[in-house]
């Protein structure tokens, strides 16, 4: 009962909304007549939303942080600011966390408990981690959503929705509407804990066999929808370890790992994480193969599940940038998604193609990006802005912001490690004998070992 009045209380949508839609419509009218009086933009805008985003916990801050890694959602003054948000709200205390775990596991819960960390581990955007041991002596994270969640997710969508819509109609030239539809969708999916663990145990399954990936693995019988208990991995923040210039071997290994973790689920099964940041992965150095060194993948709440022809899509455009071929591009961006592209159009996409295939076409072990400019990435999404507009712009299909999100947010990571590796070398691994219906068969069947809900699949 009490999970009902929660999901759908009205005031809570009502409190969040009056937190912050003065912040969104204030910033969108001074934008707004920025641009009717052809002034220059000005980064204070910018600064006041992340300020707003910043102090707010949940959706709204992870809103932030995928819109920063998609081209032209934003003006980029202030997808340059949201680019640094954090999900590291402060966590909730004591007597939350008590009521949380009481109406989710009954009066008696703690007796179920070996021992239980009052305070939190580790704060996310929509849920803090208490670190547990339960009655066997297994050492394991339990994730508490935080109350309210339900009505606070959909405020934030009706005030991101008038964002988006405000900016489209003063300079963007993308028809982002169903960039909007897919994010909204992905998380509604991430307030339901019982998702989140069957896409853990996907996780779990299709990584299985690759070296240096770990995943933790739920405790079915102390999950709820609103509380998912799972294996505690040992592992250190990836930014701690490059601050202490880890050897050029060790850099590689962790980037190997990271790769093959977000891109054979993509490649072999039709599925993708649609979240790297920088909290959602640890690195680790005591693992028995990938060289010793690896990774723990966490946080399965956004992960999107493709048709496998989409997969195919994705290579066949790989493949025409490979080789100069314009009609197979065409296709290619039709099988993703984009309807009724202009030649000029499709010109100015190949741009951005060309941007994020790169490193993929040379066999040879290079940087992922060769270019010693740091703001290179922000300046060819300038360029591909700017031809859009020219062209008249186009409209973004649901399958494409999770698949840059993942290229983009890796991209940044693999920058960060300074990581020199054949990828290439990488890429032909997963890609080679690619076949849909095999792609089709081995998706279907992880998805029914690891009971993943049908409707995770928009299609």
């Amino acid at each position: 009962m009490a999970e009902d009045r929660e999901a759908h209380s009205i005031f809570g949508e009502v409190r969040r909304m009056v937190r912050t839609s003065g912040a969104v419509t204030g910033m969108a009218a001074r934008v707004a007549g920025h641009k009717l009086f052809g002034l220059k933009s000005d980064e204070k805008h910018a600064e006041d939303l992340k300020a707003v985003l910043g102090s707010l916990k949940g959706p709204m801050m992870k809103i932030a942080q995928f819109l920063s890694t998609v081209p032209d959602a934003l003006p980029p003054e202030i997808a340059k600011e949201l680019a640094t948000l954090q999900a590291n709200a402060p966590p909730m205390g004591w007597p939350f966390v008590r009521r949380r775990m009481m109406n989710e596991l009954g009066p008696a819960w703690e007796s179920k408990f070996k021992s239980f960390e009052r305070e939190a581990a580790a704060a996310a955007s929509l849920g803090q981690v208490h670190r547990a041991v339960l009655p066997d002596g297994q050492r394991v994270a339990c994730k508490l959503q935080y109350p309210d969640m339900a009505s606070v997710v959909e405020a934030d969508l009706r005030q991101l929705k008038i964002a988006m819509s405000l900016y489209r109609r003063m300079d963007s030239a993308l028809e982002n509407e169903e960039a909007y539809l897919e994010l909204s969708e992905r998380l509604r999916e991430e307030l339901d804990y019982l998702r989140e663990a069957s896409q853990q145990r996907l996780y779990g399954i299709m990584l299985r066999d690759v070296p240096g990936v770990r995943v933790p693995v739920p405790v079915e019988a102390f999950c709820t929808k609103r509380l998912l208990t799972m294996s505690w991995l040992d592992g250190r923040a990836i930014q701690a370890r490059i601050d202490e210039d880890p050897p050029e071997e060790e850099r590689a290994a962790y980037a190997r790992a990271l790769f093959r973790a977000w891109y054979v689920p993509f490649y072999r099964y039709g599925v993708i994480h649609g979240d790297p940041h920088l909290g959602n992965y640890q690195v680790r150095s005591d693992l028995p193969d990938n060289d010793g060194f690896g990774i723990n993948l966490l946080d399965f709440g956004v992960v999107r599940i493709f048709e496998p022809r989409f997969v195919g899509g994705v290579i066949m455009l790989y493949e025409a940038v490979r080789d100069g071929d314009f009609d197979k591009a065409a296709e290619a961006y039709r099988i993703w998604g984009f309807k009724d592209l202009k030649r000029e159009t499709m010109e100015v996409l190949n741009m951005w193609a060309r941007f994020l295939y790169e490193p993929l076409l040379e066999d040879r072990v290079r940087p992922i990006q060769e270019s010693d400019d740091p703001q290179y990435g922000r300046k060819v999404a300038e360029q591909v802005h700017a031809g859009l507009k020219r062209t008249g712009g186009v409209r973004i299909p649901r399958e494409f912001p999770l698949m840059d999100r993942a290229a983009i947010g890796l991209g940044a990571v693999f920058l960060r490690l300074n990581a020199k590796l054949n990828w290439h070398q990488l890429f032909q691994e997963l890609v080679t004998d690619f076949d849909v219906a095999k792609v089709a068969e081995r998706q279907q069947a992880a998805l029914t070992e690891a009971g993943v809900p049908p409707t995770a699949n928009p299609g």
